[in-house]
């Protein structure tokens, strides 16, 4: 999973290096890089959530916590 995830990111950067020649030239060419941007941060994220702790991360959802509400902020102290 992480190895694809690598080797996704890696075509990605590929293809914003061919498509920065041409994003002033066209619109269609900056859309897409856009796009490919978008996708690689996307990559990214994935595999910054892989690498994270599982078990840390379930721990930390059963340790009940106070939300604030948005009528906490305006309540007079």
């Amino acid at each position: 999973m992480k190895k694809e995830l690598i080797k996704a990111i890696r075509e990605k950067e590929i293809q914003l290096a061919k498509l920065k020649e041409h994003v002033d030239k066209s619109s269609v060419c900056s859309d897409l890089y856009n796009k490919v941007v978008l996708e690689k941060a996307i990559l990214k994220k994935e595999l910054e959530d892989s690498k994270k702790s599982r078990f840390f991360d379930g721990i930390k959802n059963l340790i009940p916590r106070k939300k604030t509400l948005i009528c906490d902020y305006f309540k007079n102290k």
